[in-house]
């Protein structure tokens, strides 16, 4: 069966797992697969259809899974490939398809091909990565590294120059994350067939797609010095090359076109227009892209400097990407960013309706959504006490940095406080026992601290009441899979207060408006809204309205979804 034609994924929603923190079967303090395939029954009854799963690949874990050592085994604490294919057929009796991360930017510095890459200059595998000489420093040392500079000026995402020296063979190789994360050569054809193979192998056991990290990153045009700027220095030389559209058009076509599968790229830096260059349809590279703009929202020049949340901003820039392209891979949380009931809505006195509030938009808009572990229970920010409690390698080299800065501890601290990506990975609130259910009572503690919340934020409470956040979810969910004008229709956008997102989905003869407000405070409709609804039904509310007749102004963190005839529009 071939992809053209059939794009299934369209039709359901995405449930992203994040293998270590969502079920420990063993009492090891680490969830596993066999924890996942004991929750696929959860996951049918919330209404999902696809899950992805963050790497399980064998990983030394320096970045939890995302520096891969082998790429067709699984990582001994997660299971085993045994586990892996029983995982993948009870999903398929559940119809659930899966989804796996492909990381293929970099690997990690003990995969075989870097071993044997390091090795010497003349190794068959040394052109599998990119190594350099440095550049002469002018003053002479008896110390190898400090008569050198590294080869360019490139900056890592995860601060830092992007270029570890190795005494070994006297050269730098290239790493745009964490320096045991180097980066793969794709000038070497090689490389490339190196990759064909372990998707396939993947996708004939049953894998029906790949979330394709830092995808648009990973072909480098040159080696260059870069524009020198505040952050990713370089970035013009790897960001959305024309090398990386070739390397993803022959993907398609040798690989993922033979095959009932769909990919969605991790697509950084990139603007309406270059993504649309990745995933629309004539072109044959990605079918969706993670566009990062609404997440960038909230900070000043990168995620460590957060500013004041303001809707208007964030309304902006949503429907910017709603109406520039086709079909939307919509999230707002995931285990690269934090939870967004403590982001975008208030965990505090509004939790529950901000958490239903998000749950509207997520599963309104046009594209497919994707649900991150915890979202649907309105799972918050962990609220880390101190820097001991930080497990995330990310975290601890923007600290270090920002200690050489000279920024005092207090600053350092908040920083992370508000935007590791330890705020997403704390361990799955299953229930009010210890270690929240996710590893059996009396075992080994969580590889990180389970929120201290856990006790009132949690499946087994919400699964009693049906005006839980999860009960939210779960009608939401069947309403989006029974109404064709939110499943596939069109989107467009109506004026509205300030602070309050106004829009409406309309397919054939269904037409749904959709009002979300993003503040505390009350808000009256516009009179054009008022006549776009006059004559509606409710279909859903967070605050369980049902008489349309008086609606006229929206509480704090209040969405709804109104279905309305074509005679309504004006």
């Amino acid at each position: 069966m071939t992809q053209k034609g059939n794009a299934w994924w369209k039709d359901k929603a995405v449930y992203q797992i994040y293998p270590r923190s969502f079920c420990d079967s063993n009492g090891d303090g680490i969830g596993d697969i066999p924890g996942i395939t004991s929750k696929l029954d959860y996951l049918k009854d919330l209404g999902i259809g696809i899950m992805w799963l963050s790497p399980v690949y064998c990983s030394p874990n320096d970045d939890n899974g995302y520096d891969i050592s082998n790429y067709r085994d699984i990582q001994k604490e997660f299971g085993t490939l045994k586990d892996m294919k029983k995982l993948i057929s009870e999903a398929k009796k559940r119809d659930i398809r899966i989804i796996m991360d492909l990381v293929i930017n970099h690997t990690s510095d003990e995969h075989p091909w870097f071993t044997e890459s390091r090795k010497s200059t003349g190794n068959p595998y040394r052109d599998y990565y990119i190594w350099r000489k440095g550049k002469r420093n002018h003053k002479h040392s008896s110390d190898a590294l400090q008569n050198q500079k590294p080869p360019n000026n490139w900056s890592s995402f995860f601060t830092g120059p992007a270029w570890h020296y190795d005494t070994l063979t006297d050269e730098f190789y290239l790493h745009l994350f964490s320096r045991k994360q180097p980066d793969l050569n794709y000038n070497n054809p090689k490389v490339l067939a190196e990759i064909k193979e372990i998707l396939k192998f993947w996708l004939d056991l049953g894998i029906s797609g790949f979330r394709c990290d830092v995808i648009n990153v990973i072909y480098k045009s040159s080696l260059k010095d870069g524009k020198k700027r505040l952050a990713l220095t370089g970035r013009e030389h790897y960001v959305s090359q024309d090398g990386c559209h070739t390397i993803l058009k022959e993907l398609k076509r040798d690989v993922f076109s033979a095959y009932d599968c769909f990919t969605v790229g991790e697509t950084v830096l990139v603007d309406t227009a270059m993504a649309h260059d990745l995933c629309s349809s004539e072109r044959g590279e990605l079918d969706m892209v993670f566009s990062f703009e609404h997440m960038d929202t909230d900070h000043i020049n990168n995620k460590w400097f957060k500013t004041k949340f303001k809707p208007g901003k964030f309304i902006k820039v949503i429907t910017k990407w709603q109406s520039c392209l086709d079909w939307n891979a919509n999230y707002l949380e995931n285990h690269d960013q934090i939870r967004s009931v403590s982001r975008f809505g208030n965990d505090t006195k509004y939790h529950d309706v901000s958490a239903k509030m998000l749950a509207v938009l997520l599963l309104t808009l046009r594209g497919t959504p994707f649900i991150y572990q915890g979202e649907e229970i309105g799972m918050t920010n962990a609220y880390f006490s101190d820097l001991s409690e930080i497990k995330d390698v990310e975290s601890h080299y923007v600290n270090e940095l920002a200690k050489k800065m000279h920024f005092p501890p207090s600053i350092r601290w908040k920083m992370i406080q508000k935007s590791s990506r330890d705020n997403a990975r704390t361990p799955m609130q299953w229930n009010t026992q210890e270690h929240a259910g996710f590893s059996p009572k009396g075992k080994s503690e969580p590889w990180i601290r389970v929120n201290s919340n856990f006790r009132t934020i949690n499946v087994e409470n919400q699964s009693k009441n049906k005006d839980s956040i999860l009960s939210f979810y779960k009608c939401l969910l069947s309403l989006r899979s029974g109404k064709k004008s939110i499943l596939k229709g069109s989107f467009f956008a109506l004026p509205g207060p300030k602070d309050v997102f106004c829009y409406e989905r309309e397919f054939e003869d269904e037409r749904c408006i959709i009002l979300i407000n993003f503040s505390q405070k009350t808000k009256k409709l516009t009179n054009v809204i008022q006549s776009h609804i006059k004559n509606g039904t409710i279909l859903c509310s967070n605050y369980n309205h049902t008489d349309i007749s008086c609606f006229v102004t929206l509480n704090p963190y209040e969405a709804v979804i109104i279905e309305t005839s074509q005679g309504d529009k004006s």
